[in-house]
């Protein structure tokens, strides 16, 4: 059965390559991870194909990757509730003239960046995360689905935090994430 499979994955598989890497560059900004997301793939339907070989094998390997994307895009959205109770050491009582500067700076960033995003994507923005609309409020007013709104609102919060993060703001939290996933890992 093993041989089988592995020609199965040979003949069947690889050859889906090219659409499969185009699928991750027209989906997944990080291109140092493109390989690695590619591997994930492959091990996802090798493994799902033990118990039987799908029908139309691009399709199942495109599927794939559409479900890894949206279970990669999902992780990276959760944010640990140890971060926030973190969040009390970084803080200080005390405004300085300094503080209220970078956080005007910091503000003024953001505001760029919102007006960076396409028109749709940024009126979606604003009309869930700063007007605080419901998402089905937004989807009504806006003549668009749910689906949308949640595609748009994840499309511009990744867009938002990687100018951020381009920018320096942002690097405390993920110096923050990584001291406590080390921590996690010390326990």
């Amino acid at each position: 059965m093993l041989k089988d499979l592995d020609e199965w994955f040979i003949h069947e598989i690889l050859p889906v390559e090219g659409a499969l890497m185009r699928y991750l560059r027209r989906n997944w900004r990080d291109a140092s991870e493109w390989p690695d997301l590619r591997q994930e793939v492959y091990a996802r339907v090798y493994e799902a194909a033990r118990g039987g070989y799908p029908e139309r094998p691009a399709a199942f390997v495109l599927a794939t990757a559409r479900n890894l994307l949206i279970d990669r895009a999902r992780k990276s959205q959760v944010v640990s509730i140890e971060a926030f109770a973190e969040l009390d050491d970084m803080a200080t009582d005390e405004l300085t003239p300094e503080r209220h500067a970078s956080g005007r700076a910091e503000l003024e960033v953001l505001e760029e960046a919102i007006e960076a995003l396409p028109p749709r994507c940024r009126e979606v923005v604003v009309r869930r995360k700063v007007d605080g609309l419901s998402q089905r409020e937004v989807a009504q007013e806006m003549g668009i689905t749910e689906d949308t709104v949640e595609r748009q609102i994840a499309n511009g919060m990744r867009a938002l935090a990687d100018a951020l993060f381009a920018r320096g703001i942002g690097a405390g939290i993920a110096k923050l994430e990584r001291k406590l996933r080390k921590r996690g890992t010390d326990d």
